[in-house]
């Protein structure tokens, strides 16, 4: 196979569930030359490459010198190795969320991106929503913020806890709109089908005086993925799975139709859109240009280091709970 040198040169290490949407993606960009996927199911990477036109290899390690930037999508426990091998070869990396296992992994990572001015950039999908995207430009200084993410059950994702499953989508999404150090964080939770934790809240301060109430479960009997944020004028409320907002802003005498006296509301419902496709694009763009990705390693390591915090405080819950049994 001729591979076009003028081409940013991609791969995909981990053709499973997600992985395989990324080889697509990548397949699909003009700009792009998907030079390989990696697994260690040959014989899914064998048809994931046979379907895009490329080459499989069982050793993610077959690629380096290869490509140009990488897509790690293997388990979480696998993250750190494989993103380690690619900087160190000089290769730009997108990590599936969450970043690595531990903080000291995630650290690790980004020193080595910044010792051969290498990227990393964390696979946060929701930044790529269209409603999130629509009000970016709307939060300021949010002082309360709700968010719930409830699933049904699915056995994919179990190998870690709901927080670093699902939850951390809206750790990242917080961190990103307060802007702010964590001053406190009470959280509390449980296993009920999985020997990980099933359902987790949290509720989290920030030094800004901003709080957040954070609930996620994957033991669901619907499925639900919103966040309202309040702040000193006004409230918006996303709702991610049908990529739509409300956002209830002051405006003289209001309007009838606001149920808050004194506000003017307004809802907006957004076209399905390809949040992984625009997460690559933008990927390949900061490879492109060298600049920030939207999601740094960084952002990814300090939403990770919440997620570890809350794990730690429902585990050690969880223990007071026995010994007084």
């Amino acid at each position: 196979m001729k591979t076009v040198r003028n081409k940013i040169r991609a791969g995909v290490v981990g053709v499973g569930y997600l992985g395989r949407w990324h080889a697509e993606k990548y397949a699909g960009l003009d700009h792009v030359d998907l030079a390989g996927v990696a697994d260690v199911d040959g014989v899914q990477a064998a048809s994931v490459a046979e379907k895009l036109g490329t080459r499989a290899y069982s050793d993610f390690r077959e690629l380096i010198g290869k490509v140009d930037a990488v897509s790690v999508a293997v388990p979480t426990p696998l993250h750190y190795e494989v993103a380690k091998a690619f900087l160190e070869n000089g290769v730009d990396v997108l990590i599936e969320k969450p970043i690595t296992t531990t903080v000291a992994q995630a650290d690790e990572l980004i020193a080595i991106a910044a010792e051969h001015n290498k990227i990393i950039q964390v696979g946060h999908l929701e930044r790529f929503n269209p409603a999130v995207l629509s009000v970016r430009d709307l939060i300021s200084d949010p002082v309360f913020i709700e968010s719930n993410r409830l699933s049904i059950f699915q056995p994919r994702g179990t190998d870690v806890s709901v927080v670093h499953d699902l939850m951390i989508h809206d750790i990242d999404l917080i961190l990103h709109f307060v802007k702010s150090p964590v001053r406190y964080c009470h959280a509390l939770g449980t296993p009920l089908v999985t020997e990980s934790v099933d359902i987790a809240n949290a509720h989290i301060e920030f030094e800004n005086g901003a709080t957040a109430n954070v609930t996620a479960s994957r033991i669901s009997g619907k499925t639900e993925r919103k966040i309202r944020l309040f702040q000193k004028d006004g409230y918006i409320s996303i709702d991610f799975a049908n990529r739509a907002i409300t956002h209830i802003r002051r405006a003289g005498d209001g309007e009838e139709n606001c149920p808050i006296p004194g506000m003017h509301m307004e809802n907006r419902s957004f076209e399905q859109a390809d949040a992984l496709r625009e997460e690559i694009i933008s990927f390949v763009s900061a490879v492109e240009t060298r600049g920030a990705p939207e999601v740094t390693g960084r952002m990814g390591r300090d939403a990770l280091a919440l997620a570890v915090d809350i794990i730690r405080q429902i585990d050690g819950a969880m223990q007071r709970m026995k010994d007084r049994l």
